[in-house]
């Protein structure tokens, strides 16, 4: 179990699910300095508080359509140190892809049943507040399939696992553990994906994070 306490500000406009998350982040370790129901009042939450990370529903009032997106856009511009973790009642991969179009660390996106399980939800948002990604399955399956499919389909079959758990923030030990595989043969996929994907090693960029933001690109978004 991770000790770190997190400081989260909390964004949906359903009280009821709003004050069920709280009570279940504040069991397990949490502490949330502030909630907020509307878009303006997370971005003013987040610019007070400057949690470790703002978790946003993607709809919110007075629309319900894109308003808790584009304030998790303006705070990823403004406040580029605080992690992003947005949650949706659907697979919504065009707003997916704008929010991870300046790139993915930092930044989760978990489909709302997910919430539901609660140490797949904490152990989302302390990867998202060390710079880690944390894309729900579902969402990296729809990313896949959109848009133009030359890069993917240079991939082996394998490379493709490998390189959706990446998209997921698994690392190459924890990748390795969930396809029965040892860690050398999982450094050898990702050198693959690497190498396919035209990204070669520099001392200061994250080509992991490039990788997925190359499956993105796939999308056409």
């Amino acid at each position: 179990m991770i000790d770190t306490q997190l400081r989260i500000v909390l964004a949906e406009d359903s009280v009821i699910l709003r004050e069920g998350m709280v009570e279940l982040l504040t069991a397990r370790g949490c502490a949330v300095v502030a909630t907020a129901g509307t878009a303006p009042e997370l971005v003013t939450a987040v610019t007070e508080h400057r949690p470790d990370v703002a978790v946003v529903d993607i709809r919110m009032p007075p629309t319900h359509t894109d308003e808790g997106i584009r304030a998790a856009v303006e705070i990823r511009a403004t406040m580029p140190e605080v992690g992003i973790l947005v949650f949706s009642q659907h697979v919504e991969t065009a707003w997916a892809a704008r929010l991870l179009a300046d790139g993915a660390a930092g930044i989760g996106y978990l489909l709302k049943e997910r919430v539901a399980r609660t140490s797949e939800l904490v152990d989302a948002l302390h990867r998202v507040a060390t710079g880690g990604t944390a894309l729900d399955p579902e969402i990296v399956n729809g990313l896949m399939r959109g848009g133009r499919r030359s890069l993917v389909e240079s991939l082996t079959a394998r490379e493709r696992e490998v390189l959706e758990l990446m998209a997921q923030g698994h690392s190459n030990r924890s990748i390795a553990g969930l396809l029965v595989v040892s860690e050398r043969a999982v450094e050898k996929h990702v050198a693959a994906v690497f190498t396919k994907f035209d990204l070669p090693a520099t001392e200061a960029d994250n080509r992991r994070v490039k990788a997925v933001l190359a499956y993105l690109a796939e999308t056409g978004a």
